[in-house]
């Protein structure tokens, strides 16, 4: 008898998708916010780094300037002075705010 005390919910009749378009919603936003971005930023690096030749300043992650004086496959050969010469790894080296204005508007004159 008290079985007929507690009310039963019946099923819906149909799937309920909402759930499933909420996780769709935000992989999509993830990716569009986030991952995106990202792998453009890396592949803007990655072009810099391609595109650096001998006698290139650069400006490493740990502060060190200097001028490439030889290109190996996974690093630079920098002179920092006349008789100071460091190997570095080309993952340290990234575009100063200065070479990336001047990559994205090669036209544009300096003041």
């Amino acid at each position: 008898m008290i079985t007929n005390l507690i009310p039963l919910q019946a099923a819906p009749a149909g799937v309920d998708y909402s759930g499933i378009i909420m996780i769709v919603g935000l992989i999509a936003v993830f990716y569009f916010l986030m991952i995106r971005p990202q792998q453009k930023k890396q592949k803007e690096i990655r072009k810099f780094r391609e595109g650096l030749k001998k006698g290139d300043s650069i400006i490493t992650a740990g502060g060190i300037h200097g001028k490439i004086k030889e290109i190996k496959d996974d690093s630079f050969l920098i002179s920092v002075s006349d008789n100071t010469v460091l190997r570095i790894d080309k993952g340290s080296v990234y575009p100063s705010a200065a070479d990336a204005q001047e990559q994205q508007d090669p036209n544009k004159t300096k003041a």
